[in-house]
């Protein structure tokens, strides 16, 4: 019996060893002894700070600054502004529900009217199409004048003169357009086989569209939506010209009486505190959608 060839080994760390890349050595990174990912991020907090804190020191600095620190970042002024304007914010909020549930509903609408097929339908999609570039074409603020100060001056019966009311319909009539275009996006990425299968089951065209089209439409475009509402948020302190006192009217109020500009960093303020988490859930939700369709690609 022939005896086994004996085995070639070789060290540890040896040119043979596999788990040595080629040119040998270790695959941790040598920099610093830490790990790459560890170093990125002590380089980014670094930088970060090194940028601000640089900032900082230019505008503190500036001949100009004990006048703009005075004028707009008064401690007192803030302390006595803050709770009228907060109180005040919650009119926005209002504006802001309200106008919201509208605008989810009437842009749906003119998503499905400008979706519908076939010749038939032309004058609907026509119209549907021509509100959407008509309102979509005009600034948000003249279209609260026109219709705010408008409106109430034409006297007729049934139709309120509430600048409250017109504010919101000016904010809806304008943020459909938006989302009904969202909408529209959402309803056309739906592949056409979706619709062949419910038809094929024997569903209507509307049955299709309402059981099967809509609900996927509508789960894919939700980042997008709270895109725009967050717009819409800060939009409704454009009602302030108008005269509703909301957190924008307040502040100016107490802007014109005090001479100070304090007040709008108060409000800037409450604004961002209501704004950022808003979007930090709009970031999270696009990421998980985004890991969403790549697990499915990959199945």
């Amino acid at each position: 019996m022939a005896e086994p060839s004996p085995e070639v080994s070789f060290p540890k760390g040896g040119p043979g060893d596999p788990r040595v890349p080629p040119g040998g050595g270790s695959r941790r990174p040598r920099i610093l002894g830490g790990d790459a990912s560890q170093r990125n991020v002590w380089i980014a907090v670094a930088s970060t700070v090194i940028f601000f804190g640089f900032l900082t020191i230019v505008i503190v600095r500036s001949p100009g600054w004990p006048e703009v620190k005075q004028s707009f970042f008064n401690g007192q002024e803030f302390k006595e502004s803050f709770p009228l304007i907060l109180r005040k914010f919650v009119r926005n909020i209002q504006i802001f529900c309200v106008a919201e549930v509208m605008v989810l509903a009437f842009a749906l609408f003119l998503a499905v009217l400008r979706s519908l097929p076939g010749p038939v339908f032309t004058p609907l999609r026509i119209l549907s199409g021509a509100y959407t570039d008509l309102f979509r074409g005009i600034p948000t603020i003249l279209v609260i004048f026109l219709l705010g100060y408008g409106m109430p001056a034409l006297n007729l019966q049934g139709i309120p003169d509430s600048d409250f009311f017109w504010a919101i319909f000016a904010l809806v009539l304008v943020y459909s357009a938006y989302v009904a275009e969202v909408y529209r996006a959402g309803i056309q990425s739906i592949h056409g086989s979706q619709t062949a299968a419910a038809r094929s089951l024997g569903l209507s065209r509307w049955q299709s569209m309402r059981y099967v089209i809509l609900p996927q439409a509508v789960r894919r475009v939700i980042p997008p939506l709270l895109n725009d509402f967050i717009g819409l948020q800060k939009d409704s302190a454009l009602v302030a010209f108008l005269g509703v006192t909301e957190g924008f009217q307040q502040a100016t109020i107490i802007q014109q009486s005090d001479f100070n500009f304090t007040p709008f960093v108060a409000l800037a303020l409450v604004y961002i505190v209501f704004t950022i988490p808003q979007a930090r859930l709009v970031d999270r939700m696009i990421a998980r959608d985004q890991r969403r369709r790549q697990a499915g690609a990959t199945l």
